[in-house]
């Protein structure tokens, strides 16, 4: 029986596999040999260098900087944005732990992720413009000029610049998703909790996290995904990284700079397999590292 079971399931996997193995292992496969070769990207020619690509960006100053800044990104994106994810969930969530028009407030916030990334990084090229931009209007129309900056200019902020962005484009998405693993708790937990006089930070710290955690750990995991990139909003905003804007070059970026304007596709592609190998690692580490016990209910 189980035997025939398996030769049913077959067919069924087989159009999905197919197509995976097509649009996604072959790609990587051949990004994996180009990495190999000093392929200029219009030659057929594909000269087999070996490691030369590898031991090359080790030594490669520009590209330790890029991966720098998003070790850095790394750092700060995901701890502010599922601070403030996680804040706006508690206050948002219905019933009588959250507030009046929560609904409202939730679609608000969450509209960011309805719009593109391309034209998110356009409009707050607008909003940071330190002569008509909405930033150092505010600041001017509440007295405090001396705050005033070349927001994207300044080699020491363009790069916070763009991942206050990322954090305000990405708030709303993981707030809904910690709303839904907090809705799905038994308010019961709460309310035997408020008779025993649990403050709502109590509350929150002893029953709200602990049930969240898996919610939690997958969130980390797709920011820290989402700091090794950042390609979107660092291209649009700098202008493929010219001028100022080098120093918020992260990694795929300059894999872009490499590929299109050097046609250096060759090291390009090297530079995409480690952030591969960099992105796989990192994965493995906070899954383990973050690993607790789950709480059933």
């Amino acid at each position: 029986m189980h035997h025939h079971k398996n030769r049913l399931i077959y067919p069924f996997l087989a159009p999905a596999l197919i197509l995976y193995g097509v649009f996604v292992l072959w790609p990587y496969g051949q990004a994996i040999y180009l990495s190999f070769t000093g392929w200029r990207g219009v030659s057929p020619l594909k000269p087999w260098v070996g490691l030369d690509n590898y031991q090359r960006l080790w030594h490669d100053d520009r590209f330790i900087e890029a991966i720098t800044r998003n070790l850095k990104i790394l750092i700060v994106l995901p701890l502010v944005t599922i601070f403030i994810a996680l804040l706006f969930a508690a206050l948002f969530t219905s019933g009588d732990r959250g507030v009046r028009g929560a609904g409202f407030y939730r679609v608000v916030f969450f509209f960011p992720q309805v719009i593109s990334t391309v034209i998110v990084g356009m409009l707050f090229t607008y909003v940071y413009n330190p002569n008509i931009g909405l930033l150092n209007g505010v600041l001017g129309a509440v007295g405090l000029d001396s705050l005033k900056r070349t927001w994207l200019g300044d080699p020491n902020l363009i790069l916070w610049a763009i991942v206050a962005v990322a954090v305000w484009s990405g708030v709303g998405f993981y707030m809904v998703i910690y709303v839904a693993g907090m809705q799905s708790i038994p308010t019961s937990f709460y309310e035997a909790a408020i008779l025993d006089g649990a403050s709502r930070w109590r509350t929150f710290k002893d029953i709200t996290f602990p049930l969240l955690w898996e919610t939690i750990r997958t969130t980390v995991i797709y920011l820290a995904i989402a700091a090794l990139d950042m390609f979107v909003l660092v291209q649009v905003m700098t202008g493929g990284g010219s001028g100022s804007g080098r120093k918020a070059e992260v990694a795929a970026l300059y894999l872009y700079n490499q590929a299109f304007d050097k046609s250096r596709w060759g090291y390009a592609s090297a530079i995409g397999v480690v952030l591969l190998i960099g992105t796989l690692f990192l994965s493995v580490v906070i899954m383990r590292l973050t690993r607790r016990e789950t709480y059933e209910y």
